[in-house]
């Protein structure tokens, strides 16, 4: 049996023809991987629709041979004799980047299309014109955009890494449980839900921006992995923005403040030197990170509080003045109060109360305060016992025994005054005190008046606060003269620093 069969010459053609698509679709499956889709299949499509014209020159003239013109974007470039000089360009830049980031579909990012053409004499620039495709052509990577408010911000390799990183940049600022119950709450139907006391419920998360996702290339560099990602929506873009000069800032203290050096200030300020004097309001240059989106969380808290109670004061003309007393203790009441809370990236932007109920009163604090006076008796505040003049030694060990109260030199005139209103009980010498004086001041409290060169006040004689009692000098043991000035209460000697009022 012949099992071979003589053609036409038309059959003969559309064989060639089915040879040259079946080396089409070898050319595509061979060079997805680094060629994008679009110029493997405009290549093929050219050299389809040019078979039928190749075929039958070839059939014609074996003489022909076959160029190819390259187009990038449209425009031509130029064209060459070998369609392997372009395939191994592309093969050379692709691998430059393949192994650093192999886990990436690497292609050229221009649209390149090489339409053949039969020739006579071969009249090419073909190494000129992969020197033109070698600048031109650019290694890009498949991506998915996350674009906020229709700017491209960040690319990810897939769009569930990009639904990852916006997921976990929530979860900076919310639990887990709290992004899954709002999850589950919002999938039938969004509502508020009522929170119990001492309950805090997520009525709303979202982000500051509406988000979408974008296929397309970018820069193999540009495509940051889930973890990077978070990072960058944290943190935010680098932007220049200007500072205005306070009183006391220097170019340390600006650099400072934005994690600058002095250098870096500098260059990004080239009218300044170190040298410069800064001139409050003046406007600096200084970089910043400005944040990308930011997560808002708004949360309807129910708290108990307490009700601060109010201290109320009465007067009571039978009591003498300085003496108070508590008629009624306060206490605190009770109120349950629900809050409206956002949070812009984990700080607190608002709080309102939204309503309010008050479980338990406030109990006043209740002070009685007198007002009676008299002249014998002293207000509680001591008055300064000289007419200016300065503290020339503290109460506390001095020259190995203990002082008991305070010195007073150099006034503007010697005269000694009666700290508060009271009575004389003692006015004569003392030993090494001198000539002294001590009143009751019908309080609790007495104070005594040392080394004075005269006494002008008898024992039993009622005196004001301020009155004149006497002269300084240096009677007793003294080394010059001054006022040496002493405090009791309910006659146990005390510090007068903490009794004068000056």
């Amino acid at each position: 049996m012949n099992l071979f069969k003589s053609t036409s010459a038309e059959e003969s053609n559309r064989f060639r023809h089915n040879n040259i698509v079946e080396k089409c679709k070898s050319f595509v499956h061979t060079s997805i991987y680094n060629v994008k889709l679009a110029t493997s299949v405009a290549t093929c499509s050219a050299l389809l629709l040019a078979a039928p014209a190749v075929l039958a020159n070839e059939n014609s003239d074996s003489s022909l041979k076959t160029i190819f013109h390259v187009y990038v974007d449209g425009e031509r470039i130029g064209s060459i004799d070998d369609m392997e000089d372009y395939q191994s360009l592309v093969d050379q830049k692709i691998s430059h980047y393949t192994k650093q980031y192999e886990s990436l579909n690497l292609m050229i990012g221009q649209d390149v299309q090489l339409i053949p053409e039969r020739v006579f004499q071969v009249r090419t620039k073909t190494e000129e014109t992969i020197e033109k495709l070698d600048e031109l052509l650019s290694v890009k990577a498949e991506a998915v955009a996350i674009r906020f408010e229709d700017e491209a911000v960040l690319f990810v390799e897939e769009q569930e890494t990009a639904e990852q990183a916006l997921r976990e940049f929530k979860l900076q600022y919310v639990s887990e449980d709290e992004l899954v119950s709002y999850e589950e709450r919002t999938e039938d139907v969004e509502h508020l839900v009522e929170p119990g006391v001492g309950e805090t419920e997520i009525q709303e998360i979202s982000v500051s921006s509406e988000v979408e996702y974008e296929y397309g290339l970018a820069h193999p560099s540009e495509v940051l992995s889930k973890d990077e990602a978070i990072k960058m929506l944290k943190l935010g873009t680098l932007t220049e923005e200007t500072y205005s000069v306070g009183a006391g800032d220097v170019l340390g203290s600006i650099a400072s403040k934005y994690n600058l050096t002095t250098n870096e200030l500098l260059e990004l300020n080239p009218d300044l030197t170190e040298d410069t004097l800064l001139q409050i309001g003046q406007k600096v240059n200084v970089t910043d990170y400005k944040p990308i989106i930011t997560v808002l969380v708004e949360k309807v808290s129910k708290v108990e509080e307490d009700i601060t109670f109010q201290t109320e004061t009465r007067e009571d003309s039978s009591m003498w003045k300085g003496d108070t007393k508590i008629e009624q203790e306060g206490k605190p009441g009770k109120r349950i109060v629900s809050y409206e809370i956002v949070e812009q990236n984990g700080q607190t932007v608002k709080r309102k109360i939204l309503e309010e109920e008050i479980v338990e009163e406030a109990v006043n604090r209740i002070v009685i305060k007198g007002t009676k006076q008299s002249t014998s008796r002293g207000t509680g505040n001591l008055g300064w016992p000289a007419v200016g003049g300065y503290i020339s030694s503290y109460q506390g060990n001095r020259w190995g025994r203990f002082h008991k109260g305070i010195d007073i030199a150099r006034p503007s005139n010697y005269n000694i005054l009666a700290a508060d209103n009271g009575t004389i009980v003692s006015a004569g010498w003392q030993g090494g005190y001198g000539n002294t004086i001590r009143i009751n001041h019908n309080n609790g409290v007495e104070t005594l008046y040392a080394h004075l060169a005269s006494i002008d006040v008898r024992v039993g004689q009622t005196v004001a606060k301020g009155q004149k009692i006497g002269v300084m000098g240096t009677t007793g043991n003294s080394t010059g003269i001054h006022l040496h000035f002493e405090v009791y209460q309910n006659s146990k000697l005390q510090n007068p620093m903490d009794y004068l009022n000056r």
